[in-house]
């Protein structure tokens, strides 16, 4: 009997890793059609828009403003506060443009909107890796300090964007305004992630309240491990990874709850 089990578990896992790969692939061609560079924009974009945010940092000359390298500074914040932003934007539509899918029954409501925070997740990662290396071979940053900090940093904000995700989705099913205000929402919350300041350099009395905000502590984890002692971080992975399950709970249990009323169509 318990090998029936195990046998069921492997095939219901195997069935699930394909369904989340097919939506994977049509996400894919669907965005970036199979013409020019194809799928290759999914690392492109967001490398290029980072590379952009790095090279007007540096060519500015903001390094005379600080002892730190400014380069590194930028490159430590933004890629993973667009990371969270970008997944949560485009959960909202994950339903409306797989809803013709539906009608397969190994096809849930989850699997459209995990398959397409998966994208994003996937291609911010891609970039992030691909501009340090680029940028440590050019030597305008130093190597990280501490490359499995970084690591773990940037494995609980991509479950902090998850999260986001599914909850962003399941309010934007029931009330369609808010989706089209999440955008700006969400623009008008990166200064507020942490990726354009350090918590320390913050008034004593403010600093309180800016670790309320889970991101904040992500960004801080990240530049901890990329500077090292060089530089004054307050992180605590154990508040972000609680806001991460939390968070995960109530956007499951929202899915969980609208996803019985929606149709095929």
């Amino acid at each position: 009997m318990k090998a029936l089990h195990e046998t069921s578990f492997k095939e219901s896992l195997a069935i699930q890793g394909r369904v989340i790969g097919a939506l994977l692939m049509r996400e894919i061609i669907t965005r970036y059609g199979r013409n020019n560079i194809g799928f290759l924009w999914l690392f492109v974009e967001p490398l290029l828009m980072t590379a952009f945010i790095v090279g007007m940092w540096k060519f500015l000359r903001a390094d005379q403003v600080s002892s730190l390298n400014i380069v590194a500074f930028a490159l430590t914040g933004y890629p993973m506060a667009m990371m969270w932003r970008n997944a949560s934007n485009r959960a909202i539509g994950a339903i409306s443009a797989n809803m013709s899918l539906l009608y397969h029954r190994n096809v849930r409501v989850l699997d459209t909107i995990f398959s397409r925070v998966l994208l994003e997740v996937a291609g911010a990662t891609v970039a992030q890796i691909v501009i340090v290396a680029i940028l440590v071979a050019v030597r305008w940053v130093e190597m990280p300090a501490d490359i499995f900090y970084m690591l773990l940093a940037w494995v609980l904000m991509a479950l902090f964007a998850l999260g986001l995700g599914l909850v962003v989705c399941s309010v934007a099913f029931k009330f369609d305004a808010f989706g089209k205000l999440w955008n700006t929402a969400s623009f008008v919350m990166l200064p507020l992630s942490g990726a354009f300041f350090f918590v320390s350099s913050l008034p004593q009395q403010v600093q309180e309240y800016v670790l309320w905000i889970p991101m904040v502590h992500g960004t801080e984890m990240f530049r901890h491990g990329y500077f090292g002692s060089s530089a004054i971080t307050m992180g605590n992975p154990w508040y972000l990874l609680l806001c991460d399950l939390v968070l995960l709970f109530i956007g499951l249990a929202m899915v969980a709850k609208f996803s019985k009323g929606v149709e095929p169509q």
